[in-house]
């Protein structure tokens, strides 16, 4: 499978309407981004109960974000069936130590309104593996794309 570049961008919570997760396709720069393509919206499966994403402290709706975006992110399916969510059994104890790693080394950190791009949460991941011994990788992590060379 050919890699594909997308940025997350979180946009917080408005009076009467949840934080929001958008997939979106890459562009850098203020001007670029006016001309971005939304690819689709990530969803908290349980966001009328619970309340949704979050970001910029480490809790529940932070989890239930670094779930969602890592899932998609690293091409692991539905966070549920991926095993990165908290609400249902069984779990996969790597990714759950993954999830809460991601939420407050970098979800807990990010101020309202973010954008991030994939490959950085991929490169992000494979260090984490990496760190930890850790050598049966997800095809995303395995399969990274060299960074490419920016002349001077």
């Amino acid at each position: 499978m050919a890699y594909e570049d997308r940025t997350y961008h979180g946009i917080p919570r408005t009076k009467g309407q949840t934080a929001r997760l958008l997939v979106e396709s890459p562009e850098d720069g203020p001007t670029q981004r006016l001309k971005l393509t939304v690819l689709r919206e990530l969803r908290a499966k349980d966001e009328e109960q619970l309340g949704g994403f979050g970001w910029g402290y480490n809790g529940s709706g932070t989890s239930r974000a670094a779930a969602a975006i890592l899932a998609d992110a690293l091409d692991l399916g539905d966070p549920i069936k991926a095993g990165i969510s908290f609400c249902e059994w069984p779990q996969d104890d790597i990714l759950i130590r993954l999830r809460e790693d991601f939420c407050i080394e970098v979800l807990s950190q990010f101020c309202d309104e973010w954008r991030l791009r994939r490959g950085v949460i991929v490169r992000w991941a494979h260090s984490w593996f990496i760190q930890r011994g850790i050598t049966e990788l997800p095809g995303a992590v395995r399969d990274l794309p060299p960074l490419e060379n920016i002349d001077a």
